[in-house]
Parts: C-alpha cells; structure tokens; sequence
C-alpha cells in the first residue's frame, strides 16, 4: 500500500514533543522499504547530528556537543554509583534496633553449621531516615535519567554510561564488603 501521498512530517507541529526520528516510510514500521516517513531509531548507532538527550529542547549537532554530553552521562553514571554506596554508609552508620538471628545450615563436610544474620532497623520518623528518602527519590530520578539516556541507543552516550557505572563502581565499592545472593537474579 502506497501512503507517499500522506503528510507524516509531525515535527512541524507546534509543540510537537515528537522523539528524535529518521526518515524511512510508513512501510518501514511493517518491514517493507521506500522513502517518506519518519521512525525512531531501534538500534545502536554512532551518530552526533540531531541526538536528543532527555528533553526536545536538548539536541546534539555538533562533535563538541557529543563530547559534552558524553562526559556528562558519564559524570551522571559515576554519581549513581556513588550515591548508592553513599545511601549503604548512611545507613549502616545510623543503624538502630540491631537483632541477631542465629540458625542452623548443613557445612561442606555434613556437620552443622550455625549462621548468623543481622537485623537492622531504623525509626522512621527521624532526620536520618529523611535523609535516605530524600537520597532514594534522587537515585531513582538518576537512574531513570541514565536509562533514557541508553534508550537513545546512540552508542557514544551509552559507552559513556556504561564506562561512568564501572568507574563509579571502581571509585566507591572497592570498601564494600560482597555478600552474594544466589537467589538475587536482578540488580
């Protein structure tokens, strides 16, 4: 079905909070070929003319803007990092209400091992649990900010994400002691 006879240039609409598209067809999104339409980009590319980065107002046109924005994502995945460890210290320095609950687990060798695992609690009416409320809304905020980012698919902006999360993991949880969950499939 021919639809070149339709006007599907959405971007002249005023306000248009379109996301950044690519010229294609309409038979594009059905996997047919052509010329005409517009449709968003669904896989990584390398690319620094007319990236939007999270707002229709931020657009990237040039080399020097794709590096800003780059170290930029990078400094932000860094932060995330650094703000989940962040929230971890807090929280062990203000714990309250600590209780040990001691059980029994079969060792290696078949006799029994007793395993110890800490509660900790805190009150939640005070200015430290506040304080990790107000950290958890930035984190959340942050990490769906890196998340949009990587959607963009451009690849610069997600090796600069991805290379921000490791250096950030290398900077602030080389302390952290690791207690691996074999039943934690997620992060």
């Amino acid at each position: 079905m021919n639809h070149a006879h339709h006007d599907h240039d959405h971007s002249k609409m005023a306000g248009s909070m379109a996301p950044p598209m690519v010229t294609g067809s309409h038979e594009d999104h059905l996997g047919g070929g052509g010329g005409g339409g517009h449709m968003m980009k669904m896989t990584f590319y390398f690319g620094y003319t007319n990236v939007e980065l999270l707002f229709a107002s931020l657009v990237i046109n040039t080399p020097g803007e794709m590096v800003g924005a780059c170290i930029g994502c990078f400094l932000l995945a860094v932060l995330y990092e650094g703000l989940k460890i962040g929230r971890e210290f807090l929280l062990r320095r203000n714990q309250v209400n600590v209780r040990y609950n001691s059980m029994p687990i079969p060792g290696a060798d078949g006799t029994m091992v007793m395993e110890t695992h800490k509660t900790v609690g805190q009150r939640m009416l005070s200015m430290a649990h506040l304080l990790q409320t107000v950290l958890h809304i930035i984190q959340v905020v942050v990490s769906y900010f890196l998340m949009l980012v990587f959607m963009t698919y451009n690849a610069y902006l997600c090796i600069a994400v991805a290379a921000g999360a490791g250096v950030g993991y290398f900077l602030f949880s080389w302390k952290k002691a690791v207690v691996v969950d074999i039943t934690e499939h997620c992060h």
